[in-house]
């Protein structure tokens, strides 16, 4: 039976009003659009009203700023549910933070910390754990050839690296295996690489591993707390950042407003969103690239920047939180720092309040390990994460005040966390893309920046980067 078409004139008129609603004719104009009030779409706009171009606006899809940064106030402090650390060399952070006035403190890192590797628990000192000598004597070694190797990968165009083909060819687990004999060495390294990237060393290509590394200046500061990435926390939450930004942009930022279509036409960009349609000269990408891709681009988007956006995909990551009423763990010499590899957690660190007021522990779920996790139950999944630190920090990590999780895979604008990632194939044929605008479109986020890439202060650098950009485009 052939279905009846609805000519009814109150359907007519709704099919009308849309056509309206999107029409140009109806478009919001600004000189710039940037998509996404994360840190790096914030400060792109930050840093042109500073400059004096005021004609901006902000679209976001959630109902909220801050993108991969989530500040949460639970029991008697404020707590990041994502991203919450800045380390020494993440100078543009540094610098904000302080103009900004924004309180920090160190993480806490005093006592011994807790290896779980192959079942056996033991304690260590310092960065390198407790291994045997052979073990410990193979790990300096693999670290001395990551960062020799590392050294040679150049991050304004990893793809014109000398080894760039044949290291994108294969995963950094292919080159583990060949590379690394000791069981326990392996083990650390799979478990470093899931808290760093959300991954599994084998999801990764070896080059996209190598120029994570020499963005943020070698190995080891992606994963020490003093001196490394992990060294410093926020008062009242990462996200503080991000808020005090949208602030000063006041009505220039628009909330739950997603974006789907992006059209070039002449001399104007059409931006059409969920809450009607934009104009502008020029338009700032300012999201993860597994985003990006979901957007409908008209024209396609030159087949370069098309090929690096289908074959990026998100980390996995499940940050748990648990709160108590004393840090019991610290009463027995525990730093609270602990690395495993065996799930639920990879690692664990305190997560105390800056004045101790909360005592608490963090720990993560990341690459497989986390989809691993989602797949229980949220009983089941509060239960093993208590009895991992349990396991760690003793009998009182089972009776929590408070616990928490939140799993960034969950997030529809998000799809994950910590980044987005490149598999093989990805950087060596197409990283001549990855900052190139793609005329009136250009690109901002972290998985842009040179330096510190993934991390705050890559979404800072890629915010100067692009309105250097624009302010050339305007002057011509």
């Amino acid at each position: 039976m052939r279905a009846v078409e609805d000519t009814s004139p109150d359907r007519a008129l709704a099919a009308r009003a849309r056509m309206l609603f999107h029409s140009p004719r109806m478009a919001t104009r600004a000189r710039v659009l940037v998509i996404g009030a994360g840190l790096a779409g914030l400060r792109t706009a930050d840093l042109l009203v500073r400059r004096g171009e005021t004609d901006v606006l902000v679209l976001e899809a959630r109902d909220r700023v801050g993108g991969r940064t989530l500040s949460r106030a639970l029991g008697k402090a404020t707590f990041d549910l994502g991203g919450q650390w800045i380390g020494p060399s993440q100078r543009r952070a540094q610098a904000l933070v302080r103009e900004l006035g924004i309180a920090t403190f160190p993480t806490y890192d005093t006592g011994a910390k807790v290896l779980d590797l192959a079942g056996k628990l033991s304690r260590y000192e310092g960065t390198i754990p407790r291994l045997d000598p052979l073990s410990l004597l193979e790990l300096q070694v693999v670290l001395s050839r990551i960062d020799a190797r590392r050294k040679a990968v150049r991050t304004d165009a990893p793809h014109e690296s000398p080894r760039a083909a044949e290291d994108d060819s294969r995963t950094a687990a292919s080159w583990a295996r060949t590379r690394v004999r000791s069981p326990h060495v392996r083990a650390l390294l799979e478990a470093s690489a899931r808290v760093v990237f959300g991954a599994e060393l084998g999801e990764i290509s070896l080059l996209h591993f190598l120029f994570y590394a020499q963005a943020a200046g070698g190995l080891m500061p992606l994963v020490e707390i003093q001196g490394g990435a992990q060294e410093t926390r926020f008062v009242n939450g990462a996200q503080e950042i991000s808020t005090r930004i949208a602030s000063s942009l006041g009505d220039r930022v628009r909330l739950s407003t997603p974006v789907r279509r992006i059209s070039v036409r002449g001399g104007d960009v059409m931006v059409d969103s969920d809450r009607g349609t934009y104009l502008a000269e020029r338009v700032v990408v300012a999201v993860p690239p597994v985003l990006a891709r979901t957007i409908e681009f008209d024209p396609r988007l030159p087949a370069q920047r098309a090929h690096l956006l289908e074959r990026a995909f998100q980390g996995s990551t499940i940050k748990c939180l648990a709160l108590y009423d004393r840090p019991f763990w610290r009463e027995r010499g525990l730093s609270g720092e602990a690395v495993s590899d065996g799930g639920p957690l990879a690692v664990a660190f305190d997560n105390t309040s800056h004045d101790g007021a909360q005592p608490a522990l963090l720990g993560f779920s990341v690459g497989a390990l986390a989809r691993e996790h989602a797949a229980r139950s949220r009983a089941d999944r509060r239960r093993v994460v208590l009895e991992r630190f349990a396991r760690w920090y003793g009998e009182e990590a089972l009776r929590p005040v408070e616990y928490v999780e939140h799993d960034w895979s969950e997030e529809p604008w998000s799809r994950g966390c910590p980044i987005s990632l490149f598999g093989t194939g990805a950087l060596s044929e197409s990283g001549a893309a990855l900052r190139t605008p793609c005329g009136p479109i250009h690109w901002a986020g972290a998985e842009t920046a040179r330096e510190h890439h993934g991390f705050l202060e890559g979404a800072l650098e890629s915010a100067e980067r692009v309105t250097d950009e624009l302010q050339s485009a305007f002057c011509r």
